[in-house]
């Protein structure tokens, strides 16, 4: 597969259709090419965390973030998302794009971490960042995303929940290393 530049990545990106009407209360906000393009950059070029990788999108909406992955050579792309609106236009954007390692599930993200334990190396979203009417919803997530993903994790969040982010991380970390050390 040919090697894409950072700009040439940013220019596919803002070819994907987004939202003519978000919906507030899902907190809808298009993550905009030139993050997702750098996002996606970094992990594909400096963490091997997309190529041939099974990746999910939490929370995809109109598939920015899917669309970026698919593109870099995930072996598949799986956006989850509640709201058809939304995942009509991220199919059509997959259409448009003429991507076949890419798909979408129509669900409440929350319900994900049992169904889908360790089924993802590497999850990416830019979740709802629970400023409107659910608060702590990206901290939910993230606790699903955790969850989801047997490698890597990579999520776009407020500055203002860092300390949150820490104490998920110490947590977490500190489980992987106690059931690490368990003898088998």
């Amino acid at each position: 597969m040919k090697k894409l530049k950072l700009k040439e990545l940013e220019s596919r990106l803002q070819q994907v259709d987004v939202f003519e009407n978000p919906k507030l209360l899902l907190e809808q906000y298009p993550t905009r090419p030139h993050i997702a393009a750098c996002m996606l950059y970094t992990i594909h070029n400096t963490f091997d965390d997309i190529e041939n990788k099974v990746v999910a999108d939490l929370g995809c909406g109109c598939g920015v973030l899917s669309i970026g992955s698919a593109t870099l050579g995930a072996g598949l792309c799986v956006g989850f998302d509640v709201d058809t609106d939304a995942l009509e236009i991220f199919s059509r954007n997959a259409e448009e794009f003429e991507l076949t390692n890419i798909d979408v599930i129509q669900c409440n993200v929350c319900s994900l971490p049992d169904r889908m334990s360790k089924t993802f190396d590497t999850v990416i979203m830019n979740p709802p960042f629970g400023t409107k009417h659910n608060k702590g919803m990206d901290m939910v997530f993230l606790k699903v995303a955790l969850q989801m993903a047997r490698t890597a994790v990579y999520s776009l969040h407020k500055t203002s929940t860092r300390q949150n982010l820490d104490m998920i991380y110490q947590h977490h970390t500190s489980f992987i290393r106690r059931n690490r050390r368990r003898p088998s």
